[in-house]
């Protein structure tokens, strides 16, 4: 172990910039650090500090040894953790933002806690784009590609969007056979929560064609209020396909334009970027993984 040993030494000397101040957080003399740092840089071949009666400071090769070495003693610690953990159950309070689709990850989620009953469970439930880190939150599903580069993240699952309207309601207007046609019709939107921008509707157009101006009847920022309103029969809403499953099954809306809509969004689990996983939340990810993945498949 004298190689791990004279890499930890290394580090905590680059790190401090001092090989007593080193010495004194690992609990050693200063000259035990200085030697096995000498040692290390004898091995090596090169000099990893520049060193005179005051401080030290990392040559080059220093500098680029030390990036290495920081990630060799994050995998020990990780490894070591992992070992560990084996003999402990998964406990503890996990912190969860969800969106406001509960019908989708209600199952799962409730699945979850009847497995895993010493891990508490703090979810709020928002379509707002929350900071995962700045807010303290373990974890958070959320739809698109994650854009920032703090997060670590896995896929859980697809849907798409769909326009769908009550049977009444199309009985009355008609049923559009085009995009071009939407423009005679109640147009239902949804807008972003977070931004207050309305979502577009995916429909397929030609290459330099504008972009047809939908009427707006009505808009609002939770999608559940537009399914009520759409089943009331006072318009063609934007959905996505989990929400209006279960009222299409049931005849309370129909789809149109199938033909002429063109999306594929994705949800996933998005957690701070760490050199290991807390087994509460190793657990968390892989549970919601399976069990949403296989429904969607």
């Amino acid at each position: 172990m004298e190689p791990l040993s004279g890499i930890s030494f290394f580090v905590q000397a680059a790190e401090t910039r001092s090989f007593s101040e080193a010495g004194r957080l690992l609990g050693v003399s200063s000259s035990a650090v200085g030697k096995s740092v000498s040692r290390l840089e004898e091995r090596l071949g090169v000099r990893l500090f520049h060193r005179n009666t005051r401080s030290i400071t990392l040559t080059a090769e220093g500098t680029l040894f030390l990036e290495r070495c920081r990630r060799i003693l994050c995998e020990v610690e990780a490894a070591e953790l992992e070992l560990s953990e084996t003999q402990q159950a998964p406990r503890g309070r996990l912190r969860i933002s969800l969106p406001l689709v509960g019908m989708l990850v209600m199952p799962a989620l409730t699945a979850f806690m009847h497995r895993y009953p010493a891990i508490e469970l703090d979810v709020d439930f928002s379509d707002r784009l929350v900071d995962v880190i700045e807010e303290g939150f373990d974890v958070v599903m959320r739809t698109g590609d994650p854009a920032d580069s703090r997060l670590m993240s896995r896929p859980v699952g697809s849907y798409r969007l769909m326009l769908v309207a009550s049977p009444d309601y199309l009985a009355k207007h008609g049923i559009p056979q085009a995009p071009c046609d939407l423009t005679r019709h109640a147009c239902l939107h949804h807008k972003f929560p977070s931004s207050g921008k309305r979502e577009p509707w995916p429909l397929k157009r030609a290459e330099n064609a504008p972009e047809l101006m939908l009427p707006t009847t009505m808009v609002c920022n939770t999608c559940s209020a537009l399914i009520d309103v759409a089943v009331a029969g006072l318009g063609i809403a934007c959905l996505p396909d989990f929400m209006v499953q279960q009222a299409i099954e049931q005849g309370l809306l129909v789809s149109v334009l199938d033909k002429h809509i063109e999306h594929q969004g994705t949800f996933r689990l998005l957690w701070p970027s760490s050199k290991h996983l807390a087994p509460k939340l190793r657990v968390f990810i892989d549970f919601m993984v399976t069990k949403l993945l296989q429904k969607n498949a």
